[in-house]
């Protein structure tokens, strides 16, 4: 139901999806990214392939669909009261002193997100580039692979200028950049729904074709029978681990759930505030149990389908298991290190060079475009401005995060702390808050109902159970377990240099800036113009 003509005439037009396909697309797109054809592959590898999907499938079904279809209904929810942007929504929905506060890590954790994953966007576009132009051919040594990706990325030294030029991996970041704002400038329909409508099936078209080629392998290497394609995949579905440890041991190692759980977070965006703008320009009959659903499920396919059935069969074919173990648990050990080398032993090993890096491509910047949107979608309700401003003001914000990553690259010291302490902790909080929000605050019966509104498929009733109990306490007992694991280490890095100082006072300023626009975006929203216009339309619309 549209209501924009009930908005004040200085408030923005609503926006709106212009297919119910392209809303599943676009979320989708934004699921499916460089975490599926890299982080998952190489976190499978490093806990025993099969064994692992054990704790991933439990964390994909008690916590990542339940906080999933948390997320598209209060998103409507909001939307229905005229919000496209977190604090808007969690204001709305939850009318507490504060409330809107909490939408700022909403904010804050996709605009963080998208500084560090634009550069790794740029290097799989250089990579894209070089294997088409013929460029990028070391032999089957992972280790010149290894080299030529350090080097390329300013591993070793910190700084984008070197020999008195720019280096090339500043240059692909700019295009990057440029592409991603020019796509996020032309709106939610004409931007985001119409690059995802192509994106995601070039997507998976090109995964496929990589896919036969891998499954079509056989046996490359009579004098090694044992490293054959089926033998690649019992490596990756068996529940077997080759060096002896069990299948308990995998099951029972807190590390192994901690990363199942990070795993199921980045593979369906959830906890990162952007399914919760997505699904704000929903109508109020539109569908968000079975698009969620369907919206996951095309994410799955796409990540333990095409990601793992390419990469793992293929590495451990011409690589033997060891070395994928070697590498595993490496977002980037698998993608830019190894696969290199498999193209190598391929017939027109380049053409598969440039086709697997185009997929990342495409991939990178489905994902990259969900992370701009909330915090445009927030300048432009919150501040009041249109387009063209939000679009300047958040690309000064990001632009001068991505050339942080860039700069302090030694040992990529400003990414990891970005990662951990945004792209894990705040992640965890918001996903926590979100769940706690509609079991608890909302209520789970009242919550469901609403989800309920034009659905096609009702959640399963034992549904009700899990996200008011058994979600919130895995999600604060792997969230106890992760920092007892992880943040005495990150504190020490923080102080160990000066890079990784100024990144976390960087952080610390996004989180003052974002703050600060919200409570001057409530100030405008509790204006009396506003309180009427939201009085009026909630006599004729419903929800929690």
């Amino acid at each position: 139901m549209d209501g924009s003509s009930e908005r004040p005439a200085k408030a923005p037009q609503r926006e709106q999806w212009g297919s119910r396909i392209g809303v599943i697309l676009a979320v989708a797109g934004s699921a499916v990214g460089l975490g599926n054809f890299l982080r998952f592959p190489g976190l499978a590898a490093k806990y025993g392939g099969g064994a692992f999907l054990i704790p991933y499938f439990v964390s994909m079904i008690l916590i990542g669909i339940p906080i999933c279809w948390c997320e598209w209904t209060i998103g409507r929810a909001g939307g229905l009261r005229g919000f496209n942007s977190a604090p808007g929504i969690f204001g709305a929905i939850w009318p507490a002193r504060g409330s809107r506060y909490i939408g700022v890590l909403a904010l804050i954790i996709p605009v963080t997100i998208y500084m560090y994953y634009v550069c790794i966007e740029a290097w799989c576009m250089a990579y894209a580039w070089y294997y088409l132009t013929g460029h990028l051919s070391f032999g089957k040594d992972p280790a010149r692979y290894g080299d030529f990706f350090e080097e390329f990325v300013g591993a070793h030294a910190n700084g984008a200028i070197a020999d008195g030029g720019i280096q090339p991996a500043l240059v692909f970041l700019m295009i990057a950049f440029i592409v991603n704002f020019w796509l996020i400038y032309r709106g939610l329909a004409r931007g985001i729904e119409a690059f995802c409508k192509y994106a995601m099936p070039a997507l998976i078209i090109a995964a496929c074709i990589i896919l036969v080629r891998v499954l079509t392998l056989g046996t490359p290497n009579p004098e090694l029978p044992e490293q054959n394609v089926l033998n690649g995949l019992g490596f990756m579905w068996n529940p077997k681990v080759p060096d002896g440890t069990s299948v308990l041991a995998i099951v029972l190692n807190p590390e192994a759930w901690l990363q199942a759980a990070g795993q199921v977070f980045f593979s369906l965006s959830v906890g990162f505030g952007v399914i919760l703008t997505y699904a704000s320009y929903l109508r109020s009959r539109d569908d968000v149990v079975l698009s969620g659903l369907t919206a996951s499920s095309t994410n799955q396919f796409c990540e333990v389908v095409l990601g793992g059935l390419i990469t793992i069969p293929a590495a451990f074919i011409f690589l033997g298991p060891a070395p994928i173990e070697k590498v595993a648990g490496s977002t980037l050990g698998l993608g830019f290190y190894t696969l290199p080398v498999i193209f190598e032993y391929l017939p027109v090993g380049h053409l598969f060079g440039f086709l697997w890096f185009a997929l990342l491509t495409l991939a990178a910047i489905t994902s990259s475009l969900s992370m701009l949107q909330p915090a445009i979608a927030f300048i432009e309700e919150g501040l009041g401005v249109g387009r063209r401003a939000a679009v300047a003001l958040l690309g000064t914000v990001t632009g001068s995060g991505a050339l942080l990553v860039a700069f302090c690259s030694k040992d990529l010291v400003a990414l990891d702390i970005m990662d951990f302490w945004v792209g894990q902790v705040m992640i965890f909080v918001l996903a926590t808050i979100t769940v706690i929000i509609f079991g608890w605050v909302i209520g789970v019966d009242r919550g469901l109902a609403e989800a309920h509104r034009g659905a096609d498929l009702q959640i399963p009733r034992i549904y009700r159970y899990i996200i008011k109990y058994v979600s919130p306490t895995l999600l604060v007992t792997i969230f106890v377990m992760f920092l007892y694991e992880n943040v005495d280490a990150y504190v020490d890095k923080v102080l160990a240099s000066p890079q990784a100082r100024v990144t976390a006072i960087f952080i610390g300023m996004l989180v003052c800036l974002f703050t600060l626009l919200v409570r001057r975006a409530g100030v405008r929203w509790d204006t009396e113009e506003r309180l009427q216009t939201w009085e009026a339309r909630g006599t004729r619309r419903s929800g929690p």
